[in-house]
């Protein structure tokens, strides 16, 4: 959406900016009333933190399948809420975005195992990434229980989904000034594709194709912001990509 990120109360004439606090309360006198002192720029990175510290307190007294439902409802309001441009700016695929959506989808697959009994690598792999997602931190992909392998899959396909969603919607507010070359286009569709090959297959991928896809599409973000070796290797590795083990 396009918003007026610049604010002035009209209330005391404080002059604050949207785009750094998310809030359109004034912070000098708590108004509501505002106009936007700038043009319109297009902003889908809606202000939210990311926080599992009240889950991971009650890791000793709750059970596993308790503690990934809990989870999964923070992980999926903080994705729900985040894009990634800012002001008009391209913000990178970063890594704690990808570990808010895989516990997502880990806490999913967890919680509806609730009266199951869980495999020691499965609970561990779980409670991993409990511990270090809202720092973006995740287990490697040799540590993945190859139960739980389709949760990176689909995650990571579903984040470059919604990054190359805003990638767009970047692109198009910028294609006044500059039009996107053919091979940039194709890189666009090639990287689409692979998305909806990985969702069909359920996410059942090698965690490090999946790691690969993302270090791919961060590439192709490069490229597109003019780093054109970046643009080169995103394009080898969106022809080097394949799905099966």
């Amino acid at each position: 959406m396009k918003i007026r990120g610049e604010r002035e109360c009209k209330e005391c004439g404080t002059r604050w900016s949207y785009y750094e606090t998310g809030s359109i309360d004034c912070p000098g006198c708590g108004s509501l009333r505002s106009v936007g002192v700038d043009e319109r720029t297009e902003h889908t990175d809606l202000q939210v933190t990311f926080d599992l510290t009240p889950v991971r307190s009650d890791i000793d007294g709750a059970s596993p399948g308790e503690l990934a439902e809990r989870a999964r409802e923070r992980c999926r309001e903080y994705v729900r809420r985040r894009g990634f441009v800012n002001a008009g700016t391209l913000r990178d695929l970063d890594d704690t975005y990808l570990a808010a959506t895989e516990l997502l989808h880990v806490s999913d697959v967890v919680a509806r195992g609730i009266d199951l009994e869980l495999e020691d690598r499965e609970e561990l792999y779980f409670l991993s990434l409990l511990r270090d997602a809202d720092t973006g931190e995740r287990p490697p992909a040799d540590e993945i229980p190859r139960s739980l392998r389709t949760a990176r899959g689909l995650a990571y396909a579903n984040a470059v989904r919604e990054y190359r969603r805003d990638i767009r919607t970047w692109i198009e507010e910028r294609e006044r000034d500059r039009k996107l070359t053919i091979d940039e286009r194709s890189a666009l569709e090639t990287l689409g594709e692979h998305v909806k090959r990985i969702r069909m297959l359920d996410g059942d991928i090698d965690p490090r194709t999946a790691d690969r896809l993302v270090e791919t599409t961060r590439e192709l973000a490069d490229g597109l912001r003019g780093d054109e070796v970046a643009f080169a290797r995103a394009q080898e590795g969106l022809s080097g990509l394949e799905f099966t083990d």
